[in-house]
């Protein structure tokens, strides 16, 4: 995967930021918040390709949003090395709002990068109804991530076909 590499320590960075800007969007909004970034393996987190299939995500994030009649309240965006973010603080359930992002993530492949998380108004993040596959094989992704189950090369051969295929649609 070509772009710039990021070290541990800068993807060690961008979480905490992210976590402290999330504590500070709930506390100042007492709204339910959505998370949005792309899963992508690796030490490379954007570039042009990967860029282009964020935008997508949070186009059908932003358009769902709209059609369930879903109020943004707030939106904060960070286009970083370390991966784009966006976080929005919305007026609704945060149950609703996770089964809306869970099927966002399950309509195509392009779908499974998609890494939507949704924190109720007191902080505490929605767990899935049911564990995501590996994008190599049937078993669960977490699994296979832990055992290291699959090569990076082969990871980020699949997600770069997924995000060229998702793109020339």
């Amino acid at each position: 995967m070509f772009g710039t590499a990021i070290s541990l320590e800068d993807m060690l960075a961008a979480r905490e930021y992210r976590a402290v800007r999330q504590e500070a969007l709930l506390q100042q909004y007492h709204h339910p918040l959505v998370s949005f970034a792309l899963n992508i393996p690796g030490s490379v987190k954007t570039n042009p390709s990967i860029r282009a299939a964020y935008q997508l995500g949070k186009e059908r994030l932003l358009t769902q949003l709209e059609e369930a009649g879903v109020e943004i309240i707030a939106q904060e965006e960070r286009l970083a090395p370390s991966g784009d973010e966006l976080m929005l603080v919305v007026n609704g359930s945060a149950e609703r709002l996770k089964q809306l992002t869970c099927s966002i993530e399950e309509a195509d492949e392009l779908g499974r990068l998609f890494d939507m998380d949704v924190l109720d108004k007191q902080g505490h993040k929605l767990a899935r109804p049911h564990h995501r596959p590996c994008l190599l094989c049937p078993k669960d992704a977490k699994d296979c991530a832990r055992s290291r189950a699959h090569s990076l090369e082969e990871l980020e051969s699949k997600v770069d076909d997924i995000i060229q295929n998702a793109l020339e649609k």
